[in-house]
């Protein structure tokens, strides 16, 4: 029996080598339609391989996947982060978790998890195509099982022949993005880095985490998992927005209780000269510049100054003007709906029925699917979790 796994990327050779280690017998062939395999696997994590996270801050699959937390929570029963962290391990890759949770190889370079997936593949028998574009299902009437693994499509257009075949599709957009701000004060702080709250005014959504001020405007962890969060309002909305940023995660009951301590024992002292809230100077005195404090002594701070300081501090806000775009790093939320294939599987429901066809059976694994992550390794346990779910689904037919 033979299996067609179209895409040569990160679920595509999890897939591969959980199925012929469960299956010897089976003949496995990936098809890559460009030169080179795991490019994304290359870049990801700045080039170390942020390759699945501990979970530990998880109290809900749905604060780390916007899209697919049901569908996640059940599949990793069978297969979670720590079944991949010791799949990894096991096949001689070291693995170490940060403060933040996220998990690396110890090698911190990602070529490590490329090595270990090209020599297990070589290990295995399993045949790898390069510039193997498959436009069509009838290609491969001679394989028993096909696994699509080919990743997010940026159009709908690239899932337009999943689409013909009788699968609904949630239409792709961008989720992982950073934002265009311009503000060219802001934008002096290129490197600033402030744990923060971020949400989208007017909206619910809203994250938590490290915030990055950059050339072009606002990344970091917290923008990143908004974006996540929202990337299907800021399609709609053509990406303009506006981000409310509390630059103390305090409420203004707390910063205001806090100021006046500090100014009463200060009176006298310069309000730009000692930051507070963990700001870092040049973070300080550009929310003073923002009220015109920046020159004043906390004497002067009136009731009235004091709210316009607060608000600057909790509530400090900035339109977005588009978002910036990483295409090495790309994620999509939509894809394969989660209605056209069965949940325990991820078999389609519809292919090959709906052609009249009794073969080949199609299975879907990876960002195909529409389940996205926010950032921190949780993308990558998505392919893992649904790589070896349809690995042992073909294996037991």
């Amino acid at each position: 029996m033979k299996t067609a796994i179209i895409g040569g990327g990160a679920a595509g050779f999890f897939c591969a080598i959980n199925l012929k280690e469960m299956c010897p017998q089976l003949q496995v062939c990936i098809f890559e339609r460009s030169q080179r395999v795991l490019q994304k696997v290359k870049v990801s994590g700045g080039g170390r391989c942020n390759c699945t996270n501990s979970f530990a801050s998880v109290t809900d699959l749905k604060q780390v996947y916007p899209r697919g937390h049901r569908l996640m929570k059940r599949l990793m029963h069978e297969f979670s982060h720590v079944d991949a962290y010791q799949w990894f391990e096991s096949r001689g890759v070291k693995l170490v978790t940060q403060e933040d949770e996220c998990v690396f190889p110890a090698s911190q370079d990602s070529q490590t998890i490329i090595s270990l997936f090209l020599n297990e593949a070589q290990r295995l028998g399993i045949e790898v195509k390069t510039n193997s574009a498959v436009a069509s299902l009838a290609e491969l009437q001679d394989f028993d099982f096909v696994v699509v693994t080919t990743g997010g499509s940026s159009r709908r257009e690239g899932l337009q022949w999943l689409a013909d075949l009788g699968h609904e599709i949630e239409n792709p957009c961008p989720s992982l993005f950073t934002f265009n701000i311009v503000d060219a004060l802001l934008r002096s702080l290129m490197g600033t880095v402030q744990n923060v709250n971020v949400r989208l005014s007017g909206t619910k959504f809203e994250a938590s985490g490290p915030l990055l001020v950059t050339h072009w405007g606002l990344s970091g962890p917290a923008v990143l998992r908004l974006s996540s969060y929202a990337a299907r309002h800021l399609a709609d909305s053509q990406y303009k927005a506006q981000l409310t940023v509390n630059w103390t995660m305090k409420n203004e009951e707390q910063v205001r209780s806090e100021l006046q301590v500090f100014a009463n024992s200060n009176f006298n002292k310069q309000v730009a000269t000692i930051p507070l809230f963990s700001l870092s100077s040049r973070l300080w005195e550009y929310l003073l510049r923002k009220v015109n404090l920046d020159c004043l002594r906390w004497l002067d701070v009136t009731g009235k100054l004091q709210n316009r300081l607060i608000n600057v501090l909790t509530n400090d806000v900035y339109d977005i003007s588009g978002r910036g775009v990483n295409k090495d790093e790309f994620v999509t939320c939509g894809g394969v709906s989660l209605k056209s294939v069965n949940p325990n599987t991820l078999e389609s429901r519809v292919f090959p029925q709906s052609q009249g066809l009794t073969s080949p059976r199609l299975f879907f694994a990876g960002e195909v699917l529409d389940i996205d992550g926010v950032t921190g390794g949780f993308n990558f346990q998505a392919a893992w979790t649904t790589a070896y779910t349809v690995a042992k689904a073909i294996s037991q037919i």
